[in-house]
Parts: C-alpha cells; structure tokens; sequence
C-alpha cells in the first residue's frame, strides 16, 4: 500500500462522522475470542436498564473492543499491508466504534451510586466556596517561616 493510500484509509478511520450508518458486525474475532458482537450489542441494548453482574461483563467487552479497535488501527498505520486488507481493517475497525457507540450510549445502572458521588462533588465544591469565601483557603497547610 503507498503512504498515500495509508493515509486516506486513516483519514476514513479517524473521521468525526465515520460510524454513521456504519453496521455493527455480526461477528468479530477480539482478543482471540470470537464473538457474536451485533447480538451482544443488540441483547444488552434490549434492556432499559443493565443489572449490577450484567454490568461487568459489559465494561470488559468495551475494555477489550477498544484494546482490539487500537491494535487494529496500529496495524493499518505501520505494518506493510495491501490496500485490500486495509480496507477490511477501516471496516472493522468502523464496525467496532459503532458497537462501542452503541454500548456508551447505555444508561446508568447504579443510580444510587450517582447520586452518592453527585452530593460528594458539591459537599466539596461547598467547603472549597466557604474556605475561600471567609478567608481560609490555607487553612489545612502549615506555612514555612
């Protein structure tokens, strides 16, 4: 493949809109395991919610989707292959962003969670506002004289 040629073919993998109306593939081989990939997708989609021992097994298949999604463009930016194979890497990898686009769009599963984490934040955003606002904003630190 010529550089020219290499670059188009990341130009089409790094584009903001390359997963529109892009497929999700019905099967995908990653990290050497193969994987009905569309109707994972599909399955967990189904759902309005994704149960707590549900949850897991979908934060490793995006884990392992990305790790996959970034070997496979590794590849088609530095190994020495035909354009035929690049172009079965750019859909693949398209194919992948999809279905990560699909499995991030899910909703939150452990509303309780948020919420605790949401009220933590503004706890801390409060003391930070009252430290500052009377005068304190050193007032944990010990100065060095």
């Amino acid at each position: 493949m010529k550089g020219y040629e290499r670059k188009q073919l990341l130009e089409r993998v790094d584009r903001e809109g390359a997963t529109i109306g892009a497929t999700i593939p019905e099967a995908i081989t990653v990290q050497g395991e193969d994987i009905n990939l569309r109707e994972f997708v599909f399955e967990i989609k189904r759902r309005e919610t994704i149960p707590p021992g549900e949850r897991d097994r979908v934060d490793r298949a995006k884990s392992n989707l990305r790790r996959e999604r970034l070997q496979r463009r590794q590849r088609l930016e530095n190994e020495d292959i035909s354009r035929e194979e690049g172009e079965r890497l750019v859909e693949s990898i398209i194919g992948i962003d999809r279905a990560l686009n699909a499995l991030e769009s899910l909703g939150p599963t452990d509303l309780e969670a948020e919420e605790r984490a949401k009220e933590t934040a503004d706890k801390k955003r409060w003391m930070s506002f009252l430290k500052k606002a009377l005068g304190r904003e050193n007032a944990g630190k010990r100065s060095r004289l």
